[in-house]
């Protein structure tokens, strides 16, 4: 059994969702620059769920007993990956897009550990269907106001202000928030990585 969890995000919501499962686990956000050449979401996100978790186990891994977890959500919409808008004037464009239609979210979850002396690695990706009721100009923009979809790939959480215009889901809401902890407990279990 692995007595040491890694999460290298320091997102408040991947926090509470691992605190929500009882896995403890110490924050060690990554320093890995963003970047992918990558163009399908599912790839794009693995790969830099990977870089992330990798670059904290390269700093803060040198014994056996401890795994590192990686994460990265994205959000797609008509073959388009939406990342975190920037400005308001990307958020509002964002918002645009996905509002009366369907939309995909997609996490990709990566793991590293040290196992009798060898760096291991192990990873997959998660993907929610997301539907958004019609949204009016104003209604957008009053949302993009509250400065919630700044920093939120795709330009909203559906945790907060958001929920009021989601019309429904289909896959895991937890993968929505930003990591799906089911598939995460399952798979650190299944490769014994906690007990």
């Amino acid at each position: 059994m692995k007595s040491r969890i890694i999460l290298a995000s320091a997102s408040p919501r991947r926090q509470e969702l691992l605190t929500q499962i009882g896995l403890p686990f110490e924050v060690c956000p990554s320093e890995w620059e963003e970047v992918t050449d990558k163009e399908l979401p599912e790839e794009v996100v693995q790969e830099l769920s990977y870089h992330k978790a990798m670059e904290v186990y390269e700093r803060n891994v040198t014994e056996e007993g401890t795994v590192v977890i990686g994460a990265d959500t994205i959000v797609a919409c008509g073959g388009q990956v939406l990342g975190k808008p920037g400005t308001r004037e990307r958020a509002e464009e964002m918002l645009g897009k996905l509002q009366g239609g369907t939309h995909q979210v997609y996490t990709g979850v990566a793991f590293v550990w040290k196992e009798k002396g060898r760096t291991e690695t192990a990873g997959f990706y998660e993907c929610t269907d997301v539907r958004v009721y019609p949204m009016t100009e104003e209604e957008i923009r009053c949302y993009v106001e509250t400065g919630e979809p700044m920093d939120k790939a795709g330009a909203y959480g559906i945790q907060g202000g958001f929920a009021a215009f989601i019309q429904g889901i289909c896959g895991d809401y937890n993968n929505v928030v930003g990591l799906p902890v089911g598939r995460v407990y399952q798979e650190l279990k299944k490769r014994q990585l906690i007990g």
